[in-house]
Formats: C-alpha cells, structure tokens, sequence
C-alpha cells in the first residue's frame, strides 16, 4: 500500500481534545495509533518508505524522551540500525553532553552519552509532536555535537502554527499537520 493510503488509514485514529492540557489548547493524540498493531506498524512503514524514497543513507536513529522512545526503537529495528535515546537531563549514566533549551515558561535540558554515535554517522531523529521546535532543535544541536549528522528529523504530528520547523536545522518531515 502507497505511503497516501496508510497516511489516510492511520490519520482515522489520531484523536483531539479541546481545552487540555489547559484552556484554549487542542491536544492532538498519536498514541491511539500506537494501541493498534497494524496502525502502529503502517507508521513506522511509513517513515521507512520517505527514508528510501529519499535516497537517505542511516546509520543510527535517535528517539527523543519520552514518545521518541516507543516510535525510534521499531524503526531502528526495521532499518537494522542502532537507536540511541536522548533524555531529560541527570537519566543517563557516564559521561553526557547536555543541551539546555527554552520552553514557554522557563528551561529544560536534554543529553546524549558521549560515545552513543561516532563523527560522521548520519542520524535520523524521531519523536511524537513538533510544536515549538525547542527539544527537537536541541536534540539536533546534540547530535551535531558528538559530530554525527542528522540526515532528517522525523514527527508523526507538526503543529504548523507554532512554527516550530522554523527553529531546526535539518531536513523535517511529519506525517500529520495540523
């Protein structure tokens, strides 16, 4: 089946509700599509067909805490690559490079192990929603910092208002805009 139709199928699950977390806030839902086998695997199906269609060549993909972790791993498997997680800060053990970003109120930091990925493997970066950009372009920040290369950023969601591409300096592709 094309890319187009499972897209269609899978959008068919994706869930909204209005006012959560908080008033004024449409809170879109992708884990449906994890709660389904078939779904979920039309998923990572689908981000394994815009990685071959595009010629890309993957040596790592890398899921950012917490969703990046349930969508990378089955996609490095399907690629027949290693996954290398990127955590909230102080959940790694040795040594870490960390990265701090802005957030609506405040700051978070994100790490990586030092010796998770080697200089010139090329990464692609995985997790569930791009909103602002702000923990996907950090993570990218880190990958570039270990000297690796994000060959593209992947989403199942991108909130296209809040112009969070804008901020990440590598190739984006989402399944879902909204």
């Amino acid at each position: 089946m094309s890319s187009e139709k499972l897209i269609e199928k899978i959008e068919t699950v994706v869930k909204s509700y209005q006012d959560f977390p908080k008033k004024g806030i449409l809170f879109r839902d992708c884990l449906p599509i994890l709660q389904n086998p078939e779904l979920f695997e039309d998923l990572i199906s689908v981000f394994e067909n815009y990685l071959k269609s595009n010629g890309s060549v993957v040596h790592a993909v890398s899921g950012i805490e917490a969703r990046g972790f349930l969508i990378g791993p089955p996609l490095a498997l399907k690629l027949k690559v290693p996954f290398v997680p990127i955590r909230k800060a102080g959940k790694l053990p040795g040594v870490v490079i960390k990265q701090q970003y802005e957030l609506e109120y405040g700051t978070d930091t994100v790490e990586i192990q030092e010796d998770s990925l080697k200089p010139g493997q090329n990464v692609v970066l995985i997790d569930d929603l791009i909103a602002t950009g702000g923990s996907m372009a950090a993570a990218v920040n880190l990958i570039k910092t270990v000297g690796a290369t994000v060959e593209h950023c992947l989403s199942v969601i991108e909130l296209t208002d809040l112009k969070g591409r804008q901020k990440i300096d590598a190739p984006v592709y989402s399944v879902f805009k909204y």
